[in-house]
């Protein structure tokens, strides 16, 4: 395992956030949290984007194989900023348990994939599929904050967000799970990481899928009550 590699990134992200502290002193602590998280989230899912589809080799036939340099440092960058993430998190008491039980499951299943050496070309995929939609949850939040949620791009980000996770980490994911299951390489530890991770998948996808209902009723009650007010006007006028 590149320990070394795993304490750099650890590091790494650590003097990221304490740089963005400095930078942003007005802000509040969880700003600059996930002003590294939007970081991290755009960094690996570039870095895991070229794992998958330039460098290789294709996850869903490959599932299992041995870790190439690439994997590893792809793994050890990403398990450095879990360290980092869920220490955070546990000190600040700002992620409720299913989160936390994400996080948890991240960290073993990518510590797994290092120490066996094996199964890096699915760990990277799953990474890039649940990471993917990571920088629009983060421009989401900060888009609140700086109160221009509401607002058309607010909806398309939330449309993106919906439309990604629906897509790739439930329907691109549910074949790496299935192609992870049926590989006679694959360990059967992680067999079993990859249910905990495919489980988790829905039970975000159930939440998901809620908020965009409230919010698409929300929107239509709105636009509903602004369209019979200007009948009403006309009418009266």
């Amino acid at each position: 395992m590149p320990v070394l590699e795993v304490i750099c990134s650890l590091i790494g992200w650590f003097v990221l956030y304490l740089l963005f502290c400095w930078t942003f002193s007005d802000r509040r602590p969880e700003w600059n949290c996930r002003l590294v998280t939007l970081s991290h989230g755009v960094f690996i899912v570039l870095l895991t984007a070229y794992v998958i589809f330039i460098d290789g080799p294709w996850p869903l036939t490959h599932a299992g194989t041995e870790n190439t340099e690439l994997q590893t440092f792809s793994l050890s960058v990403c398990l450095g900023y879990f360290f980092f993430d869920m220490g955070w998190c546990i000190c600040n008491r700002t992620e409720g348990p299913v989160m936390l039980a994400h996080h948890a499951a991240s960290i073993v299943g990518i510590l797994l994939a290092l120490l066996m050496g094996e199964s890096g070309c699915e760990t990277c995929a799953v990474i890039f599929g649940s990471e993917i939609t990571n920088p629009l949850l983060q421009t989401r939040w900060f888009l609140r904050k700086l109160d221009l949620y509401d607002s058309l791009l607010g909806d398309a980000v939330d449309l993106l967000f919906i439309f990604l996770f629906a897509t790739v980490r439930v329907g691109v994911g549910t074949a790496m799970f299935y192609c992870e299951l049926t590989s006679p390489r694959t360990s059967l530890i992680m067999k079993v990481g990859g249910v905990v991770m495919y489980g988790l998948a829905w039970v975000f996808m159930v939440d998901i899928a809620k908020f965009g209902y409230k919010k698409s009723k929300a929107k239509y009650k709105r636009w509903w009550d602004n369209h019979t007010l200007k009948e009403k006007n006309k009418n009266t006028g």
